[in-house]
């Protein structure tokens, strides 16, 4: 077996299981999760239109680099999304079958083994499979811890360059899952820098980018390197490549279509691996990409769905707990030291009373340079829809309440 396996931690959700063994939710209560991020908006009806239009593609292959038409219309959502010069989609542009798989693999294919001692560098907290990801390449994870002050944004400047010299992979999540915290153009301009001087790689997870709150998008990866004038030469986007998904943007989890671009030079070597390794996406789910990433009405609608939770669900919760409004995505990140409990305790002791899932934030962290920055604090998916999500919400406050009562 591989031995690296031995490395993996439970995954979140598992530890949460474990942590309500034995517990018995409230009778009283219908259960409301809002532990996963898995989107509850309804699947916009031409999506699932051009999906079944398309069932004579079940009796094609599919490539893995996927179809002309697939990729085009992806290079040009980018164009418009982030005011990008044009992609070529035959060498920049790579569909997959999901952005998990993708972020995964991309460790893979850019960590050479013969090196000793590399380094993947992680924000913290993070979506776990970057952690899994450099364990199995034969790599360690280096932490990042994210910080309130910085508006939950991470420090890059306090990695000692011992660290950045031993690096082969960045992996960036803007926005932020849990904490929702975006990148700037000048936290852009330093790792860009960093990934010249060191020669990393940079894997910009980009899944939240179209929930937003206010009027401006958040900032792309592929944006800012337009802007800071990486957009073009010899090697353009050196060393960056982005991941995008439509499951958050269009509700459509259960479709399993994002996209890797970015850099041709790592996309020609990441084509290759994935010929070996990588599923090809399904000429149907294809034929419903295409129709997804072409409209942008249905992304307004949804985006205005989370705006009208958020903008309700966010007071009621200020009144008992730390929690401000994210600067995108779909998560709350609050801290619930104010009732007295810890993270688990808290997540132990709603479920039990009022039969709601959130998920502790130290589940999502790991001990890092003294201290887990997800410690005490709770991960809220607000993907439900508005009456659940409020439902929950008051659940919550009337939680709260009956501890400050006790």
């Amino acid at each position: 077996m591989n031995p690296h396996l031995d490395r993996l931690h439970p995954y979140p959700f598992e530890k949460l299981r474990q942590l309500f063994a034995g517990v018995t939710p409230s009778p009283d209560h219908a259960h409301i999760s809002l532990g996963i991020g898995e989107p509850k908006h309804p699947t916009p009806s031409f999506i699932q239109k051009a999906l079944t239009h398309s069932l004579a593609g079940l009796a094609v292959y599919p490539t893995t680099h996927g179809g002309e038409p697939l990729r085009t219309a992806i290079a040009g959502w980018l164009e418009r999304r982030y005011g990008i010069p044009p992609l070529d989609p035959a060498t920049m542009v790579l569909p997959v079958n999901g952005s998990r798989e993708a972020l995964f693999a991309i460790a893979h294919c850019t960590i050479d083994g013969s090196v000793p001692d590399a380094l993947v560098v992680c924000p913290n907290p993070f979506y776990q499979i970057y952690e899994g990801a450099a364990y199995l390449s034969g790599a360690e994870p280096w932490f990042v811890n994210s910080e309130p002050a910085r508006n939950f944004g991470c420090d890059y400047g306090s990695v000692p360059d011992e660290v950045w010299q031993r690096v082969q992979l960045l992996y960036v999540c803007s926005p932020g899952n849990p904490t929702g915290a975006v990148l700037s153009l000048d936290d852009w301009r330093e790792l860009f820098a960093l990934s010249d001087r060191h020669g990393f790689v940079i894997a910009a997870d980009e899944c939240y980018s179209e929930i937003y709150f206010g009027s401006t998008p958040p900032l792309g990866a592929l944006e800012a390197a337009h802007q800071l004038g990486r957009s073009a030469g010899a090697q353009p986007y050196k060393n960056l490549i982005v991941f995008s998904s439509l499951s958050k943007r269009s509700n459509v989890p259960g479709m399993r279509s994002g996209f890797v671009a970015g850099d041709p030079q790592l996309l020609k070597t990441y084509l290759l691996y994935r010929t070996y390794s990588g599923g090809a996406m399904s000429p149907i789910v294809q034929a419903a990409s295409i129709a997804a990433w072409g409209d942008e009405t249905h992304v307004q609608e949804n985006r205005n769905l989370y705006k009208e939770k958020f903008s309700l669900i966010t007071p009621l919760l200020r009144q008992v707990m730390d929690v401000e409004l994210p600067d995108a995505g779909f998560y709350l990140w609050a801290d619930v030291r104010r009732t007295g409990l810890s993270d688990t305790e808290f997540a132990k002791g709603l479920y039990a009373a009022y039969n709601v899932t959130v998920l502790p934030g130290s589940y999502l962290a790991r001990d890092a340079h003294g201290t887990n920055p997800g410690r005490n604090r709770i991960r809220m998916a607000l993907v439900a829809g508005v009456d659940e999500g409020l439902e929950a919400a008051n659940r919550i406050v009337q939680f709260c309440k009956d501890l400050k009562a006790a």
